[in-house]
């Protein structure tokens, strides 16, 4: 009881330091594509895109996530990116100007002579929203039911003003000047070409193209109804955990203070430094560490196991940058990018010798013995690669290897770089040998997925009974490059959505967010990233803040929602009966409604987070059967912690 106080208080406190980032209503992607805007909170979606088209359509080279370098900033309501295409650099600004209004100035240069079919501004329309839509442009008007998928004769437009409009909604584009367009059907999209230059580029041409976008439509505020079934409890949800790999010493000590002293961690993961560990293949770091001897980095590493253990947490050790005489003939090890590097099987005894004794000092001098150990990202080689095949023959002998010693550290099946890698574990699961080394499934949550990607790797943990850990939690890899979006709201939204997601469909024991630390920080201010102020919270940070007061040891709950804008998990433990109901609202403000919870709790709290709400507390209304009222504010994570053990 007294803790459930400490962190109900300490909440409202911390709302006096919240940091409310600039409120946009245009997505903007800090590769520069526009997603849609919002009109109070509802969402009018397309997707914009700069493209450079190889001559004959052999090759479409576009925007998009991790795909070219970047520069995003933003100053007020204007966002703005640098980036470029195939040697085609672009400047994009991107201006709320009114409700549904966005001003798009865009300047471009060609910084190469050759032939391409075109450098276009692109516009597509998903047909889930546009398939019965029209397109028009002066006395010219297309169906977009009327788009051929060959393509081969392409529905021309051109003026000042292009008008698409389907059912609740309408988008204009008002161009200062006129433009030539034309539409192609892509996977049963319609796309909106609007022509930049044609195929002779030339270096130094460049250009400009300036224009308005309004957005109008249909606001959907119809209630979304939850219900909940407590007889059918799930997988166990340990909490949310986060990765605390050191890498910034002016800055990480205060982020990783800020966030265990203002959440509830369940889980940690941290480096081994096994270059700096062990750099001579005829060196002896266990008998120097025993004796004294122990690299500050090593320490340093180990200490943060420590501390993270001494707060009842599980400790997964990863390794990312592998000695030198550990490599292949003609390996060599670099820092950045995708390393790919491979083990020299001629010592893989020598290298489980090394691993273990990192482990064996860990727990000797300071008394974690670690959950599961892996090697990052192996499926892609941040930093060792391994083929499926090479995984297998790996869990099964460093596991040996590890009980030999002692240890009861197993591995980690996966710890893939994307949850689309899924057939990287294939062979590992198919091989029964490799299961009493398998401590959990882990996949990284980089780029999302889609739900039947996630049921693959929840029914893959299923099938060998053990857990399934996202040992890496968000969705933009190269974020660090341009960290001003990690205030912006949209990329919140979608970092939770994707958790809660994830916690419905793969029931996960944790997700560990990347990370608890000054890299990719939660916080702000400070010199994180270069800036200043006092270190405060964002939206990123209350988001996590919620999802981290799901009750300890609690049960994934079945449910059913009746809105597909609403994403929802519900968690439970029922020996404490203390329960969790977890709902993003990705439209304009609408009523939930919850039931299935018992209707003898005594306690009710709800708590909002938006642009513009940090861990706001929300009125809900209780039913004598138990229903749930409340309010879901746009755009907003909401969650409900129901437990008899709280006064109301």
């Amino acid at each position: 009881m007294a803790k459930k106080i400490y962190y109900y208080i300490s909440g409202l406190l911390l709302l006096a330091l919240a940091y409310t980032p600039a409120s946009s209503q245009t997505e903007v992607m800090a590769w520069g594509n526009l997603t849609g805007i919002r009109l109070e909170g509802q969402l009018i979606e397309f997707e914009t895109s700069f493209r450079v088209v190889e001559t004959g359509w052999t090759k479409i080279d576009f925007t998009g996530r991790e795909r070219q370098q970047t520069r995003f900033t933003r100053n007020g309501m204007t966002a703005n990116v640098n980036s470029s295409v195939q040697r085609v650099t672009f400047e994009q600004s991107v201006e709320d100007k009114s409700q549904g209004i966005a001003a798009v100035n865009l300047s471009f240069r060609s910084d190469t002579t050759r032939s391409v079919e075109g450098v276009y501004y692109c516009i597509e329309l998903p047909a889930k929203r546009y398939a019965s839509g029209t397109v028009k442009a002066g006395n010219t008007s297309h169906q977009i039911t009327a788009l051929s998928a060959d393509n081969l004769q392409l529905k021309r437009l051109s003026g000042r003003q292009i008008v698409i409009t389907a059912p609740g909604r309408e988008i204009k584009l008002d161009f200062k000047s006129g433009v030539s367009a034309f539409l192609r059907n892509e996977s049963g999209n319609a796309v909106l070409y609007v022509q930049l230059m044609n195929g002779n580029l030339k270096k130094g041409r460049k250009g400009n193209l300036q224009f308005t976008i309004t957005a109008s439509g249909e606001i959907d505020r119809q209630p979304v109804e939850i219900v909940i079934d407590r007889q059918k409890p799930g997988r166990l949800f340990a909490g949310m955990g986060g990765n605390f790999r050191l890498q910034n010493p002016a800055t990480d000590p205060q982020v990783i203070d800020y966030c265990l002293d203002n959440m509830r961690v369940a889980f940690g993961r941290v480096e081994m430094p096994w270059g700096t560990w062990d750099p001579a293949e005829d060196g002896k770091p266990l008998t120097d560490a025993l004796t004294g001897q122990l690299n500050e980095r090593v320490q340093h590493s180990m200490e943060m196991a420590q501390r993270l253990a001494a707060k009842g947490m599980p400790v997964i050790v990863s390794a990312w940058f592998p000695p030198q005489w550990a490599l292949a003939d003609g390996q060599v090890r670099r820092r950045g990018g995708v390393a790919a590097l491979r083990l020299n099987d001629s010592k893989t005894q020598r290298i489980y010798q090394s691993l273990a004794d990192y482990l064996v000092c860990l727990k000797a001098l300071y008394g974690v013995e670690a959950y599961a150990f892996s090697f990052n990202e192996s499926d892609i080689g941040i930093d060792v690669l391994h083929t499926a095949q090479e995984h297998a023959a790996f869990i099964k002998g460093f596991g040996a290897y590890l009980a030999s010693r002692g240890l009861a550290t197993k591995l980690l099946l996966g710890d893939n770089s994307d949850a689309t890698t899924f057939d990287f574990i294939v062979p590992a699961m198919q091989d029964p040998a490799t299961r009493p080394y398998i401590a959990a499934v882990s996949f990284h949550s980089w780029r999302g997925c889609d739900d039947e990607t996630l049921a693959k790797w929840a029914a893959a943990s299923r099938r060998l009974n053990v857990p399934l850990i996202i040992g890496e939690g968000s969705t933009d890899a190269a974020a660090w490059r341009y960290p001003q979006i990690f205030l912006e709201s949209t990329f919140a939204l979608y970092e939770i959505n994707l958790y809660v997601r994830i916690a419905a469909i793969c029931q996960p024991l944790s997700i560990l967010q990347w990370q608890y630390t000054a890299d990719y920080s939660l916080l702000w201010g400070a010199g994180i990233f270069g800036t200043e102020g006092p270190l405060r919270p964002t939206q990123r940070f209350w988001n996590l803040r919620q999802l981290s007061d799901t009750p300890a040891q609690s049960f994934a709950l079945p449910f059913t929602c009746n809105r597909e804008e609403v994403n929802c998990a519900a968690f439970g433990n029922i020996a404490t009966n203390e329960y969790a109901v977890h709902l993003v609202n990705n439209g304009a403000q609408r009523q939930a409604v919850i039931k299935g919870l018992p209707p003898q709790l005594s306690g009710i709290q709800a708590f909002a987070t938006n642009s513009s709400l940090s861990k706001q507390p929300v009125r809900v209304t209780r039913a004598a059967d138990g229903t749930l009222t409340l309010d879901l504010p746009p755009t907003s994570f909401v969650t409900v912690i129901a437990s008899s053990l709280i006064s109301e």
